[in-house]
C-alpha cells in the first residue's frame, strides 16, 4: 500500500441540549478546530474528518450507521466535550463496526485560574463527561482505545497515528483474499490453522489454488514481460556473473523472472493480497520462487513459507501498518542461535524469501543449490540486514481463540563474513534478554515463522489486536518469565469462561 488516502478518521463529538445553543455553537467551533488539527497533523497519516456534535440518541445513532456504511471510514474517534448522557449512545454502540478510539482530552490546556467561573465549567467538561461516556463503553464491554492529553500535544498524536495504523491494516483485511498453492508443509502443526474462524474472526478468506493454475500463468508470460524484469533486475540489484548476459546460468535469471511475471500476474487478476507456497508442492515449476517473492513482498503483498497463511495475512497488515514508516517488516524465521555468554543473537533468516525492504546494502542476486524441493537452483537475492529498534510477531491458533505473540527486539550489524550462506539474513538480540525472550516465546507458543518490522512497535500491534479482538502476549522490556507463565494462565482461564 502506497497511502492512505482512500481512508478517514470520523471525528465525533458528544454534547447535549441542556446547555443551550450558544454553548452548542461554542462546542461546535472547538471540535472543528481539533479535528482540523489532528487532519493537519505531519504525524498522523491518515485524514480526520469533522462530523457534527452529536446531541441525542437519534444523532448518535444514525452518525453510527453512516459509519458503517461508509468504506471510506475505517474508524471512529469520539470526545465529550460537554457532559454527554452516555444512555443516549447505548443504540449507537450497539451497532457500531468501526473501531473505536477515544480522546480523553479538553479544548483548553491551562485552567484560567484569574477567570473562571461557571459558565466556562459548564463548556468545559471533558474531565467528567469523558468518564461517563467511558462507563458506558466499558459497561458494554466494547473495546477501545483510550487516549489522554491535550489535543495539540506530539504524544496524543502519535497514539492516534498508531490507533490509526492498526484501523487500516483491519480495513484492508475485511474481504481481503490469500492464496494457497498447495497444501501447508506436512505434518507441521504450527502453520494449520482453522481458516473458517479466521475468516469469522479476521474478515479475510484463504483459499487454495492447484500449482498447476499458476504454472499456466508462468508459461504464459510474455518474452517482452520477462525482458523488462531482467532490465530491472540487472539495474536494481549486483547481479552474480553467471547470471549476467553472458553467464553460463543466464537461463536460470530468465526462468526466474518468467516465474515471477506470471505469480504477479495471477495474484493481480484474481485480486489477492498475498500467498503462500510449499516446497512440497512444485510440480511443474522449473524452480522455486526466490526473487519472485522477495520482490512481491517488497511491492506490499503477504507472503510466508510452507503454507502458513497465518503469517501470510500478518505480513500483509504489518505492512499496511507500516506505510509511509521507514525500515520496513518482512516474512522472517528464527534460524538459529549465537549462544556466546557476551554477545548472545539470534541468526534470522529462510530459504529463499527474505525481503529487501530490511536490506542495509543493494542486494545481491545470486543462483545457487538448494537441497529441497527437488527442482532446478532457484535465484535468489543475497544481503544482510539493517540494524535497529524491531518487533517480531506471530500469530497462532491456540485452539479456541488466536494469539499475537510479539517480542521486542534490537536488530544489529551482520559484521561477519558469511561466505557459504547464500540466503538474505538479520542479527537481532532479544528483549529482554536471549533467556528471557527465547523462552518467554516457547511458553507463549511462538510460532517459528514470523513479521520482523523495524517500523513498527508494541504499540501498533497492540492497538491491531484490540481491534482484531484476539489475544495478544507482549514480551519485552522489564518482562518476567515468572510474570508472564501467570499471565499466561489468567489468559487461558478467561477463555475457558468465555469471557
Amino acid at each position: 500500500m502506497k497511502d492512505f488516502n482512500q481512508f478517514e478518521l470520523w471525528f465525533l463529538t458528544g454534547s447535549q441540549h441542556l446547555y443551550g445553543e450558544e454553548t452548542l455553537q461554542q462546542v461546535a467551533e472547538h471540535s472543528q478546530l481539533i479535528a482540523q488539527e489532528l487532519n493537519n497533523s505531519k504525524d498522523i497519516a491518515l485524514k480526520v474528518i469533522f462530523k457534527p456534535t452529536v446531541k441525542t440518541t437519534e444523532e448518535i445513532y444514525q452518525i453510527c450507521q453512516a459509519a458503517n456504511q461508509s468504506t471510506a471510514c475505517i474508524g471512529v474517534i469520539t470526545w465529550m466535550h460537554t457532559f454527554s448522557p452516555a444512555k443516549m449512545w447505548i443504540n449507537g454502540l450497539k451497532i457500531l463496526q468501526k473501531p473505536l478510539l477515544h480522546l480523553h482530552t479538553q479544548f483548553n490546556r491551562d485552567i484560567p485560574w484569574g477567570s473562571i467561573d461557571m459558565d466556562f465549567m459548564n463548556l468545559n467538561q471533558s474531565a467528567h463527561g469523558d468518564r461517563e461516556f467511558g462507563f458506558m463503553v466499558s459497561r458494554m464491554k466494547i473495546e477501545r482505545k483510550v487516549v489522554v492529553g491535550h489535543w495539540q500535544s506530539a504524544d496524543v498524536h502519535r497514539q492516534i497515528d498508531s490507533w490509526a495504523r492498526a484501523a487500516a491494516a483491519w480495513a484492508d483485511w475485511q474481504g481481503a483474499k490469500f492464496a494457497r498453492f498447495g497444501d501447508n508443509m506436512r505434518n507441521v502443526a504450527v502453520t494449520e490453522g482453522d481458516k473458517v474462524e479466521a475468516e469469522l474472526q479476521f474478515g479475510f478468506a484463504v483459499n487454495t489454488f492447484p500449482v498447476g493454475d499458476l504454472v499456466a500463468y508462468i508459461q504464459a508470460a510474455s518474452d517482452q514481460e520477462v525482458q523488462a524484469l531482467i532490465d530491472e533486475y540487472e539495474g536494481s540489484y549486483t547481479l552474480a556473473d553467471e547470471l549476467k548476459s553472458t553467464g553460463n546460468r543466464r537461463s536460470s535469471l530468465i526462468d526466474a523472472a518468467q516465474i515471477e511475471v506470471g505469480l504477479r500476474n495471477f495474484l493481480k487478476e484474481g485480486g489477492f493480497k498475498g500467498f503462500t507456497n510449499t516446497f512440497e508442492d512444485l510440480h511443474g515449476m522449473k524452480q522455486l520462487p526466490g526473487i519472485a517473492t522477495q520482490r512481491l513482498m517488497a511491492e506490499g503483498y503477504g507472503y510466508a513459507g510452507e503454507g502458513d497463511w497465518k503469517t501470510t495475512a500478518l505480513v500483509r497488515a504489518m505492512k499496511v501498518m507500516g506505510t509511509g514508516l521507514k525500515g520496513g517488516s518482512a516474512f522472517m524465521e528464527d534460524y538459529t542461535y549465537h549462544f556466546d555468554p557476551a554477545n548472545p543473537m539470534v541468526l534470522g533468516a529462510h530459504m529463499l524469501e527474505v525481503d529487501p525492504v530490511l536490506a542495509a546494502d543493494k542486494p545481491s542476486c545470486e543462483v545457487h543449490p538448494l537441497g529441497i524441493g527437488g527442482k532446478e537452483d532457484p535465484v535468489r537475492l543475497v544481503f544482510n540486514g539493517k540494524s535497529g529498534y524491531a518487533v517480531n510477531a506471530s500469530l497462532v491458533d491456540m485452539g479456541n481463540r488466536f494469539r499475537l505473540v510479539v517480542n521486542e527486539v534490537e536488530a544489529v550489524p551482520v559484521t561477519e563474513k558469511l561466505p557459504k550462506l547464500p540466503v538474505a539474513r538479520i542479527l537481532w538480540k532479544p528483549l529482554p534478554d536471549m533467556q528471557t525472550g527465547c523462552a518467554g516465546w516457547i511458553y507463549a507458543g511462538g510460532a517459528h515463522h514470523t513479521c520482523l518490522s523495524l517500523s513498527l512497535t508494541t504499540e501498533h500491534l497492540d492497538d491491531f489486536a484490540k481491534i482484531a479482538g484476539i489475544e495478544n502476549i507482549t514480551i519485552g522490556q522489564g518482562t518476567s518469565l515468572k510474570q508472564l507463565q501467570q499471565e499466561i494462565k489468567w489468559s487461558d482461564a478467561f477463555y475457558k469462561l468465555g469471557m
